[in-house]
């Protein structure tokens, strides 16, 4: 019965979504996206090659996955990678990702497409990107007997998994060969309801900044722009960071500091604004050419793809979106170069911060006399801000090995064809 009003429910939302693509730019792509993915499957599938198919809902899950695809693509050359997403925030940004063989929209989940999709694609293992459970495409991967795991899994206690009318649902997890989740309550949760094929091995992410922290982050114009001096690194900001930001900027900030602003709109008048409210010297990435950057207090990056190498350059980074409804954005990058984090209010969210949080490497702010006086301690305490950013440093190592513990279970079903 319930498996019936799912499949006339997915029947019925796909009609749905053409009608409103006429109207939403994003969901045209999510429609247009999945208009010729068979066609175009069937044109790249090789019959005589090997595929891995990993699922990512968006870009978030892609982060946390990727660590997985890179080392799959490292160890096991033999395979191609067969990537998919759900949402358009995922696939038009990372359609061009080299390390995947094709890249494509997951056809929404009905019985036909989940049979179809699998049978083309035949792959060896599937892997499940901390959630998304599409109970068609769970059912044809278990009839098919292609082992399926889910990394960086997280669980809730409201899940229709856990609830008495979840029979179906749970029947649909019994397709999973292997769990690798985030935490203790999520293995508990799925103990709970007889899944004991669960190890908690931690979240991906962390495995993935910290490979950046390896790689070579130099930005020469940041070098230059930083002087040597106290460095803020404002990361993903939103209006109102700025608004906070800039009002610190023109009224507390000591003549020795520097701040560097990653703003999270790119769109000119947003940056034209933000520039016209700073009294201090500021200059933008877009017009940085022939100026001598030390000379200045403020820099606005209005470019995209380079936070993360210049977090390599911050004394304490800021976190953007922690006033906004979606909440903080990636704690993680700048934690991983071991820096004290300060972030708005909106971080419930996100168990990384929480955590960060609870061990003080992350401070927390709601006015602006709180921010003022977090930026000011952190400038004025030497051993504050040491101790701060080594909470940080050790909370990212402590989180390391996912991605080896997800190898290593990997390795007995990619070792053998």
């Amino acid at each position: 019965m319930i498996s019936n009003l799912y499949n006339i429910g997915v029947y019925l939302t796909g009609g749905v979504l053409k009608t409103v693509a006429l109207f939403q730019p994003k969901m045209k792509l999510f429609v247009e996206g999945r208009k010729d993915v068979f066609q175009n499957l069937e044109a790249s599938i090789d019959k005589e090659e090997n595929y891995v198919w990993i699922h990512c809902a968006s870009l978030g899950e892609f982060e946390q996955g990727r660590p997985v695809i890179e080392k799959i693509k490292a160890n096991y050359p033999n395979y191609k990678i067969i990537l998919t997403f759900f949402s358009p925030s995922g696939y038009e940004v990372r359609k061009n990702y080299e390390m995947a063989d094709i890249i494509c929209y997951l056809p929404l989940d009905s019985k036909k497409n989940a049979k179809k999709f699998l049978s083309l694609v035949n792959p060896k293992v599937a892997i499940f990107v901390k959630y998304e459970f599409w109970p068609n495409y769970l059912f044809q991967l278990k009839k098919m007997n292609i082992p399926t795991i889910l990394v960086s899994g997280i669980f809730r206690k409201d899940q229709v998994f856990f609830k008495p009318q979840g029979t179906w649902m749970r029947k649909a997890l019994g397709a999973f060969s292997h769990f690798f989740v985030q935490d203790e309550n999520s293995k508990e949760l799925l103990n709970s309801i007889e899944f004991e094929n669960v190890t908690r091995c931690g979240d991906t992410r962390f495995d993935r900044v910290f490979e950046i922290t390896q790689q070579d982050n130099t930005l020469d114009f940041i070098e230059k722009f930083k002087d040597e001096k106290f460095t803020i690194v404002a990361g993903s900001s939103w209006k109102d960071d700025e608004e906070h930001l800039v009002s610190y900027i023109n009224n507390k900030m000591p003549e020795d500091v520097k701040m560097i602003i990653a703003p999270h709109n790119m769109d000119k008048k947003a940056i034209k604004e933000l520039e016209k409210g700073i009294e201090k010297r500021v200059v933008l990435f877009s017009d940085k050419e022939n100026k001598k950057l030390e000379e200045y207090q403020v820099f606005i990056i209005d470019t995209i793809g380079i936070l993360t190498k210049i977090y390599s350059y911050a004394t304490v980074a800021y976190v953007g979106g922690g006033f906004t409804k979606s909440g903080v954005h990636n704690t993680l990058e700048a934690a991983t170069y071991g820096l004290p984090i300060v972030i708005g209010p909106n971080f419930k969210k996100f168990n990384e911060v929480k955590e960060l949080v609870n061990r003080k490497a992350c401070l927390t702010y709601k006015t602006q006399a709180e921010l003022d006086e977090f930026f000011g301690k952190l400038y004025s305490d030497s051993e504050f801000l040491r101790k701060t950013g080594a909470l940080s440093d050790v909370y990212v190592k402590e989180n390391l090995g996912a991605t080896k513990a997800i190898l290593t279970y990997l390795d007995r079903k990619l070792s053998t064809k």
